[in-house]
């Protein structure tokens, strides 16, 4: 059981309100945390704290942009004003936007998502490490991709903000683990969601990136609960410590090597 696993933490989620988001914070509020969920559309927000809360849970809505700083800065504190210090920060926010190559795909457009990977990720971890090194505990996760390890041609965007996010990761476990703070980034392995869905619809994925679309028109139609199960158990046992000795490397979790809480 992992009730209590979590019992009097508070943690933060951001794409919270749909697919991978939402799932891990859902198994995170099942391990006794507290949960603060972030995205910019506050319905799916709603929707996500009263499945917690129906289940005996303690959840917070929090609608805000993670490339606004101010906006980041006042979701935390609002978060820790309403649930208690933030010391579980899981960056899930991002998009699989835009696709082409470098000089057709608008700059404009790869930087939008680049800056909703990175910038999203450094705010909010900005924004919560200083109370975490304060109380000399946090865990931080960045969820990554194995779109970060290669090179997907037409995916630039996508591929280089997930391979900057590891690299970010590195950095961030490396000047806090001094300090209490774990860092970790994770390939959650490939599950059906939303974001899935909205590539597969998406004419211009057809046309720059059809081994992507193929590849999740396999598993569309899966149900994602198992995984999404999975994803959010392993979740929780990165948070528990009992794996801090993985912290600041590339994790796949598809494959191993973290097993879920059970």
């Amino acid at each position: 059981m992992t009730g209590q696993l979590l019992s009097g933490r508070t943690a933060l989620v951001t794409g919270g309100g749909l697919g991978l988001g939402r799932g891990i914070a859902i198994e995170l509020a099942k391990a006794g945390a507290r949960v603060a969920v972030l995205s910019r559309t506050g319905a799916q927000l709603d929707q996500v704290v009263a499945q917690i809360e129906a289940t005996g849970g303690s959840a917070r809505a929090l609608v805000a942009d993670v490339t606004d700083r101010a906006a980041v800065e006042a979701a935390v504190a609002e978060a820790e004003g309403s649930l208690g210090p933030v010391s579980i920060l899981v960056n899930n926010a991002g998009r699989a936007l835009p696709y082409g190559p470098v000089g057709v795909v608008d700059p404009d457009e790869w930087w939008r998502s680049h800056s909703i990977h990175v910038r999203g990720t450094l705010l909010c971890a900005s924004a919560v490490l200083p109370g975490m090194r304060a109380r000399r505990s946090g865990c931080i996760v960045n969820i990554a991709s194995k779109g970060g390890l290669v090179v997907a041609p037409h995916l630039s965007s996508y591929c280089v903000a997930k391979a900057t996010v590891i690299r970010l990761t590195e950095h961030i476990d490396v000047e806090a683990k001094a300090d209490g703070v774990r860092a970790f980034v994770v390939q959650p392995g490939t599950i059906s969601t939303d974001m899935a869905r909205e590539s597969i619809g998406n004419p211009e994925a057809h046309k720059w990136v059809p081994f992507l679309v193929q590849d999740l028109e396999k598993i569309v139609e899966t149900d994602p609960t198992r995984e999404l199960e999975r994803l959010g158990g392993q979740i929780v046992a990165l948070a528990t410590g009992r794996h801090d000795s993985l912290a600041g490397a590339y994790l796949d979790l598809e494959h191993g090597p973290v097993e879920p809480v059970r």
